[in-house]
């Protein structure tokens, strides 16, 4: 017993090892905007099955173009962006420049890191059931005759090896020349000016190790709230901020059409005008958006710093987010954001700010306006007040430190304990007799009447 026991626990634990490696990443974007909404993007170390991913592939065929591009890699990992390329890293010499490109131009993209290498290898025949067309194998010797209908459905199959034929070769210069051809298979969609959707993923992952030999050496440990953004915060005034404001995303829909305003606000492609005022007990940052969906569009977010006695220092809360949508002044939505507080000397961070149950709900609407706009901010970072510089003071995270899973934990611990404190009590309170029949004595009997 004890032998399969062992056994049992052996494969168990390489079970929970295979599951954790068997995982790929899948990159999908379109020349269609609005296909997936931004709340279809997972929270970070969820691995997403086969039935999420079929979920979220249906609802971008049902929406959006039928012409599919599927790029399947042999093997690629998430450790092959963060250590090649800039899609999940930051390195200035990518070995990703199509894909990074095409990902930043698309009007809709989803990028899931983490994906169950089973549900990614499925890919083709969802697609292909789904399409109810079978792939049409491409390669560099079709591709110039390739040619599309938009109103007819279309799979276009392109596989990318990663290490057969490369033993030569570092998986780096594997990897770009795998993101050259993918250059090419786009060009040529976007010279037929055809709607279509890229999906790009792997079959199984390569975990390859990280190439730090040509660099400074890579931050391996843990990155918490004081990890560097990829984008600068845009500060108010913008010579020398005393409001820094920043966040990987930023999108609000108006009934149920999303906007993303993270490009106009934080990219390239800044297209945002921003206001405010500061003093002492107050501050307010207002970024002026000039077309979404038709409108003029402002969103204010206003804060307060006060002197708390019991602990003898200034704290500042962000009091409320306001959306104006137009000129006019009935058509505000405010929010209480009282959850989202820090010493004035600090900055506040946290991971989803928003009205929507699925991510929280830290924006509680405070007038019957703020019910038809969904927000959501995705690592949202804000300071108010002591401002130095244009980069953010260390970060008091709005995550309490008691989360469900330590209350139930903590919660069945003292059930536990409660259980086994009474049982111990029943055992202590069990007494012997203190008399007992004696064996060599004479017997009991009972005289019968008739």
């Amino acid at each position: 017993m004890a032998l399969e026991e062992a056994v049992r626990l052996l494969l168990l634990s390489l079970g929970l090892a295979l599951a954790r490696a068997g995982q790929v990443p899948l990159l999908a974007w379109s020349s269609r905007s609005s296909l997936w909404p931004p709340l279809a993007a997972p929270h970070e170390g969820h691995v997403v099955t086969e039935t999420q991913l079929a979920a979220l592939l249906d609802t971008a065929l049902n929406n959006g173009p039928h012409n599919v591009l599927l790029l399947l890699q042999e093997k690629l990992s998430v450790e092959d962006f963060t250590a090649y390329g800039g899609v999940f890293g930051n390195k200035p010499d990518s070995a990703f420049p199509n894909l990074e490109n095409a990902l930043a131009a698309a009007p809709s993209s989803l990028v899931l890191p983490s994906v169950d290498w089973f549900a990614a290898s499925a890919v083709p025949a969802f697609l292909k059931a789904k399409l109810g067309i079978a792939p049409l194998h491409v390669d560099q010797n079709t591709l110039q005759e390739l040619r599309l209908n938009a109103s007819l459905p279309a799979l276009l199959l392109v596989q990318l090896p990663y290490t057969a034929g490369s033993s030569l070769m570092a998986p780096k210069e594997v990897l770009t020349s795998n993101d050259e051809i993918l250059g090419q298979v786009l060009s040529a969609l976007q010279s037929e000016d055809i709607p279509y959707i890229a999906i790009l993923t792997a079959l199984r992952p390569s975990r390859v190790a990280r190439d730090v030999s040509d660099g400074a050496p890579e931050r391996l440990g843990r990155q918490l709230l004081q990890a560097e953004t990829a984008a600068s915060p845009i500060g108010y005034p913008p010579e020398s901020p005393d409001i820094l404001f920043w966040a990987s995303n930023l999108s609000v829909a108006f009934d149920t059409t999303w906007h993303d305003l993270t490009n106009s606000t934080f990219g390239s492609g800044r297209n945002v005008t921003v206001n405010g005022q500061t003093n002492f007990t107050d501050s307010e940052l207002a970024l002026t958006y000039d077309n979404v969906d038709g409108e003029s569009l402002t969103i204010r977010f206003r804060m307060k710093n006060r002197r708390y006695p019991v602990s003898a220092r200034y704290w500042f809360t962000l009091n409320t987010v306001e959306l104006v949508r137009g000129k006019s002044s009935q058509d505000i939505a405010i929010y209480n954001a009282t959850q989202l507080t820090a010493p004035s000397i600090y900055s506040v961070s946290c991971a989803h700010v928003s009205n929507q149950p699925a991510s929280g709900a830290i924006l509680v609407p405070r007038n019957s306006f703020a019910s038809k706009w969904k927000v959501l901010l995705t690592n949202f970072q804000i300071q108010g007040f002591n401002v130095t510089g244009n980069k953010f003071s260390y970060a008091s995270d709005c995550a309490g430190f008691f989360s469900p899973g330590i209350w139930m934990g903590l919660l069945t611990s003292l059930l536990l304990v409660a259980i086994f404190t009474y049982g111990l009590h029943m055992v202590m309170s069990l007494k012997t007799m203190d008399r007992f029949d004696d064996p060599k004595g004479p017997t009991i009997s009972v005289p019968q009447t008739e």
